[in-house]
């Protein structure tokens, strides 16, 4: 029995689809494209919007190959370029505003009851308004510092901080009102 070790496999991948070889391209979409849609839904409430930044975003991955250099994981860079992407498609659709309210308050936030499905939780997170919900993703989900939220954003640190506290504060609203319906109280 031969062992293919998976890092010298995804290596040579990775030097043929730079070379373009369309297959060596199309196992690499295939491998990761569920995962970056993920990702880009994150962002991005429509999922057809999100599969055409998904796909926008692949398309960068593969004229930016050459300058992957090994360092992390594959996975991660592709996953970058995801959020980058997301992140300027919403300023061009100018879909993001945040509030220059540098009061925040550091709060403890609790895990997400598990009673909650992932549809349900995805659609707490999709109400949010837009700057919170970037926020939000970038710092709870990537896990972004806010200094780098900051400059990812073009905003404040100060700023970032406070969208997430904000950002926390309605989810945590929206949870209460959601376990009241369950339980039968609201």
């Amino acid at each position: 029995m031969k062992i293919i070790h998976l890092h010298q496999e995804e290596t040579k991948l990775i030097k043929l689809a730079i070379e373009n070889n369309r297959q060596a391209q199309q196992q690499i979409y295939s491998r990761f494209s569920s995962k970056m849609l993920s990702v880009c839904r994150q962002y991005i409430k429509d999922i057809q919007l999100a599969e055409d930044v998904m796909i926008t975003a692949f398309m960068k991955v593969f004229t930016n190959l050459n300058k992957f250099e090994h360092k992390g994981s594959f996975e991660g860079w592709i996953r970058r370029i995801m959020v980058n992407e997301c992140i300027s498609y919403l300023r061009v659709q100018k879909k993001v505003k945040f509030t220059e309210d540098e009061i925040y308050v550091e709060e403890s936030f609790n895990a997400i009851d598990s009673q909650f499905s992932i549809d349900q939780i995805q659609f707490l997170i999709d109400a949010l308004p837009d700057g919170y919900k970037m926020v939000f993703n970038l710092y709870a989900i990537e896990g972004y510092k806010h200094n780098e939220i900051a400059k990812m954003l073009g905003i404040n640190e100060g700023t970032s901080k406070s969208q997430l506290s904000h950002a926390r504060k309605m989810l945590q609203t929206q949870i209460t009102i959601l376990k009241k319906q369950d339980n039968g109280t609201e």
